[in-house]
């Protein structure tokens, strides 16, 4: 496990309390059932700005703490862990594409409200049912942007769209020229097709070519933090329902199929903490990003698609009822394995970036 500093144990602790006291699965259950669009709870989001959570990879003079990635990854996870509904990804995702691209102007104008969650932000980038920045025909002309993107993370309530285009990523505000279709999926947050007419559009025009793939590899280190929260709850709980469950007059963890196939997913929860925890360490020291960002995403993906599925079946029966919280983590996980790269893109590009 990573080490941590006073300040680091001090904002964990705290996003752990936060979330099992204030933001269980029930407050998610909540968000469902209320059938809102933008799919969160902006009073829940408000408390986490005041908490600092949305500013804290952004430099302090824009209104950020500047605390660096492994203390943001430490907040998600904990937000993974109750399936917390919020922005505070695809914002922090945003406020990166800035940062790392952004003109003096372009960071002060945007920057400070992202930080106080007055502005949310998100990340447009796949025009098809399949991650892939190379197909992108989104194009720009004369400043006015125009192209769909297919699946767009938390685009009902999103302020600002960091879009990928021909030539490079645009900032576009929501208004004249961008319009949503809901997309429904499986884990019931918002989606949407976004189509962007003629939109204005304002080029992010440092970090060179590499800032699309710069991005991406955040949102994929990020992501892996949500997922790893979830595989780490659902390990748990699952534990627990063992220790509990009576069948045929015996505990069920006392069986000992059970107990190897918990002791199999105990050590691929070690793998996955450690390629998770590699990514966020990359990002802090600026050192192998690309290669951290490819490996701490696509063992999140391999070891959250095994700990769900195995969650659910170890439940039994009512691992499929929605009585148990079990198969939320399911439905969630299968949406962000397929999110800014599936196993196979990331092995593809693994390659790609090692020379193969």
């Amino acid at each position: 496990m990573a080490v941590l500093n006073e300040e680091q144990e001090m904002l964990r602790d705290m996003a752990r309390e936060w979330t099992t006291n204030e933001s269980p699965v029930a407050e998610f259950r909540k968000v469902r059932a209320g059938g809102a669009e933008e799919a969160f709870d902006r009073k829940a989001y408000a408390t986490m700005a005041e908490m600092g959570w949305v500013g804290v990879v952004i430099p302090e003079e824009h209104g950020g703490s500047d605390f660096g990635w492994l203390s943001a990854g430490l907040v998600v996870e904990e937000l993974g862990k109750t399936l917390t509904a919020s922005p505070l990804v695809a914002s922090t995702i945003a406020a990166a594409a800035i940062l790392l691209g952004g003109s003096e102007e372009q960071q002060a104008k945007w920057l400070p409200g992202l930080a106080s969650g007055e502005i949310i932000g998100t990340l447009a980038v796949d025009e098809g049912p399949r991650h892939d920045p190379a197909k992108i025909e989104t194009s720009v002309s004369s400043g006015k942007l125009s192209g769909t993107k297919a699946f767009v993370h938390e685009a009902h309530g999103a302020d600002l769209f960091v879009v990928a285009a021909k030539d490079g990523l645009y900032l576009v505000e929501k208004g004249e020229g961008v319009s949503l279709s809901t997309r429904k999926l499986t884990d019931q947050r918002s989606h949407a097709e976004v189509t962007f007419d003629g939109a204005a559009a304002d080029r992010l025009a440092g970090g060179g070519d590499s800032l699309l793939d710069d991005v991406l590899d955040r949102a994929r280190i990020l992501t892996a933090c949500e997922m790893l929260g979830m595989a780490q709850a659902v390990f748990d709980s699952t534990m627990g329902y063992l220790k509990q469950r009576v069948q045929f007059n015996q505990v069920l963890a006392t069986f000992q199929a059970l107990q190897h196939r918990m002791a199999d997913l105990f050590g691929d929860l070690a793998m996955m903490r450690s390629a998770v925890e590699g990514g966020l360490q990359a990002l802090d020291s600026g050192f192998g990003v690309a290669r951290a960002a490819v490996i701490a995403k696509a063992e999140a993906n391999r070891v959250l698609h095994t700990v769900s599925r195995e969650g659910v079946q170890l439940h039994g029966g009512m691992g499929m009822t929605d009585e148990y919280d079990v198969g939320f983590y399911l439905k969630r996980a299968r949406v962000l394995e397929a999110s800014f790269g599936s196993t196979s893109f990331l092995k593809n590009r693994f390659a790609t970036i090692g020379g193969y």
